[in-house]
């Protein structure tokens, strides 16, 4: 390496950098590096590969996600990753990193600093007049930002791409409904009140129980702060205070503490309960029926049509209208295991 890095007139990180195809290296160097590797013969048949590859265009990622502790948000970032190595027709550099909290200045911090690095980005962070500003600005020099699973700053991001939130509160009013004929209350766990996405979920899930299930009563939102064990005590009060609670949705997350106080205090399928996202203690319970019905995301295809749209974003210039981006919920019942 030190013979080809004096025959090509760069330092040997640089020639390290080509070969092994790191970040951060000019395609200039790579040609310099690639011809002085035929002339003097260096032994690698990487060589046609390496300058097939350089002709790929870089897109740097950017991507910023909360919740690392909880499962489907660790899955999320797995998908991301892969979404960005598939793509043949560019060199893809991912980064994907997670909020310290859900505070607003966190993910407006995370997103500030990200974009330092990326050509374009994409967050599932909350609702809150610092992010829409933040997003602005980002968005004014440049530097589109997508919203994933909330729509973050409607109008002012490039797009919105996740599942259509008031029709997924509407099919868990239906499951509801359809598993439990009797008169009696439903409860709903939304994730705080600066989650969009959480509102119209509610939204949806009480407009058909208005429309189609009267004998339901909805109760007032409680919230949970997505944390399991907020979840859990709620949960066993509301059990405790309303003997005819018949369903439960929880919109967000912190579903495994609804999960283990029904475990606790109820026979399997008593109360029918209604969660987000399937992971594997939410698959364990909708298999024990403790669980009725996981409507998830389809994480892979989300991954790979965003990363398409940010692609599409990063070469050909920014839209002028924010847009939205609805993929079909996935649907699991017991029978689906």
């Amino acid at each position: 390496m030190k013979d080809l890095a004096e025959a090509a007139g760069v330092g040997v990180a640089t020639v390290d950098r080509v070969l092994n195809e790191r970040p951060n290296v000019s395609e200039a160097a790579i040609e310099r590096v690639l011809g002085a590797a035929e002339r003097i013969g260096y032994p690698t048949g990487k060589l046609e590969a390496i300058r097939l590859d350089a002709t790929r265009p870089i897109i740097r990622f950017g991507f910023v996600l909360h919740k690392p502790s909880q499962e489907f948000y660790r899955n999320f970032a797995r998908a991301l990753e892969a979404a960005v190595e598939e793509r043949a027709d560019i060199r893809g550099r991912c980064d994907v990193r997670f909020a310290t909290s859900q505070a607003p200045s966190d993910f407006a911090s995370e997103l500030t600093q990200i974009a330092k690095t990326a050509d374009v980005l994409a967050t599932s962070a909350i609702n809150h007049p610092t992010l829409t500003d933040t997003i602005r600005t980002l968005q004014d020099h440049a530097k589109p930002v997508f919203s994933l699973l909330n729509d973050a700053a409607s109008g002012v991001q490039q797009s919105y791409i996740g599942l259509d939130n008031v029709k997924v509160g509407r099919i868990a009013g239906w499951m509801i409904a359809t598993q439990i004929r009797e008169p009696g209350k439903v409860a709903v766990f939304i994730g705080g009140n600066r989650w969009h996405g959480h509102i119209l979920r509610e939204t949806g899930l009480r407009s058909y129980l208005r429309d189609h299930a009267s004998q339901l009563e909805l109760l007032d939102a409680i919230v949970n702060l997505e944390t399991r064990q907020v979840t859990y005590e709620a949960t066993l009060d509301l059990l405790d205070r309303h003997s005819d609670l018949r369903g439960i949705y929880v919109a967000g997350g912190g579903m495994e503490g609804a999960i283990e106080a029904l475990r606790e205090s109820r026979p399997a399928g008593k109360v029918a309960l209604i969660v987000n996202e399937l992971t594997n203690e939410s698959r364990d319970a909708l298999s024990k029926r403790y669980v009725s019905l996981v409507i998830a995301t389809p994480l892979d295809q989300l991954c790979r049509e965003l990363v398409d749209l940010m692609i599409k974003a990063a070469q050909g210039g920014m839209s002028e209208n924010s847009g939205q981006h609805y993929l079909l919920p996935q649907l699991f019942v017991p029978e689906s295991l």
